[in-house]
């Protein structure tokens, strides 16, 4: 497994991510892709059923290949995986297949991370529900404070949606969650992840250096590393 340096920017969700000195990047591969992980310096993977690219039709092929490379070495986590109000297959099916990759997750003893859009109650019965071990982590979050920290009180962590994360209408948000339980990411959007940790730090009045470290810290104890 690769893992990041303490002075690395860590891009938490990318699509496309190359190797770059400096920059440890979490590639994420959807089961529809014909893309497999490997060892790739400064790069790891999570692998999941997207909400936006299954159906009734190939959900158990795309779950025979999650289940595969969920034991891959370089494989961190699960996901993406959620619920989608406006683009997905029929609901109940999300339900399913989203229950299916969190009992993967925790058989494999890997987190899971979440792409949910206007779901949130449900996204919430199902962790009530399902009772996991494993951490979660909403990605490419842009959601209200209140949100924000009940994703958090449940035991969430939460990136943010790089394009929202760059607007000064953010800053409040940042300030007034836990660091401890947010990460950064580029989502594969046309934009440096080190653009991103120089808006946020500054919301938070540290240093890069500073963000850097907090943020590995968290890459630790979210993993499990």
């Amino acid at each position: 497994m690769n893992l990041p340096r303490v002075d690395d920017y860590i891009d938490i969700h990318n699509h496309g991510a190359s190797h770059v000195t400096g920059i440890f990047s979490v590639e994420n591969i959807t089961a529809d892709e014909e893309r497999v992980p490997d060892e790739s310096p400064g790069l790891t993977y999570t692998i999941g059923i997207h909400p936006w690219h299954v159906t009734a039709k190939n959900f158990h092929d795309q779950l025979k290949k999650v289940i595969l490379f969920s034991r891959h070495s370089n494989v961190i986590a699960l996901g993406e995986a959620g619920f989608d109000r406006i683009k997905g297959p029929d609901f109940n099916l999300q339900k399913e297949i989203f229950e299916k990759q969190v009992i993967v997750s925790e058989e494999v003893k890997k987190p899971l991370y979440i792409h949910c859009v206007k779901a949130w109650e449900e996204l919430l019965s199902a962790r009530k529900l399902l009772k996991p071990q494993m951490p979660w982590l909403v990605h490419g979050f842009r959601g209200k404070n209140e949100l924000a920290m009940q994703l958090i009180f449940k035991g969430m962590y939460i990136s943010f949606w790089f394009d929202f994360i760059m607007k000064p209408e953010s800053s409040q948000l940042i300030k007034s969650l836990p660091v401890n339980r947010i990460f950064l990411e580029t989502d594969g959007g046309e934009i440096e992840i080190s653009k991103i940790y120089e808006k946020v730090s500054a919301d938070l009045n540290m240093t890069v250096d500073q963000l850097k470290s907090q943020l590995y810290s968290n890459f630790k104890n979210f993993f499990g590393v």
